[in-house]
């Protein structure tokens, strides 16, 4: 291979006991509780399927939500306490930094016209905002204000599907 070191990583993935992690003092992302839950969600329906970052004494250099809530039910129980990691191998801590600071920023934020589509495509699949929530973390007012439906028709929606709210409860917040 002509540039190993962008292989290195997962010729060392390995599934290791989750509590002999450690997180750094640096991390700067911060993530909401709400955002903990759809990340349980998620791993629960896709499976892990990003390692956690470690440098060799184990110290966390990104990954540190998924290390969180594996350590929380049901997922600690679900995946026999163990977390799967890759390994990088940095001369410096301020690489390890570096390695945080870029991994987080690199996943970017959601822009409002693809999520509009988004949500669109999944509504018209049939899917009804009940699912759409659980799936990716939304609250129905969430939907309605990505989806293009009135009100009214949002509403009805509402009701077919199963929801028995009134629109008091539905649009406060709108």
């Amino acid at each position: 291979m002509q540039n190993s070191k962008l292989f290195a990583p997962l010729t060392s993935l390995q599934w290791v006991d989750r509590n002999s992690l450690k997180p750094n003092d640096y991390n700067p992302n911060k993530v909401s509780k709400e955002n903990l839950k759809l990340l349980v969600q998620s791993i629960m329906t896709n499976g892990w399927t990003l390692p956690i970052v470690v440098r060799k004494d184990l110290t966390i250099i990104d990954g540190f939500h998924r290390w969180t809530v594996a350590g929380q039910e049901p997922l600690y129980t679900a995946l026999g306490g163990k977390v799967p990691i890759v390994i990088v191998e940095h001369n410096e801590q301020s690489e390890d930094i570096y390695g945080t600071v870029t991994h987080n920023r690199a996943r970017g934020t959601h822009l409002l016209e693809p999520m509009k589509a988004i949500v669109k495509k999944l509504m018209d699949s049939g899917k009804s905002v009940e699912e759409i929530g659980k799936q990716l973390g939304m609250k129905p007012e969430e939907i309605f204000r990505l989806s293009d439906f009135s009100k009214e028709d949002f509403l009805t929606l509402m009701v077919k599907n199963g929801n028995q709210h009134s629109k008091a409860e539905f649009f406060t917040n709108i």
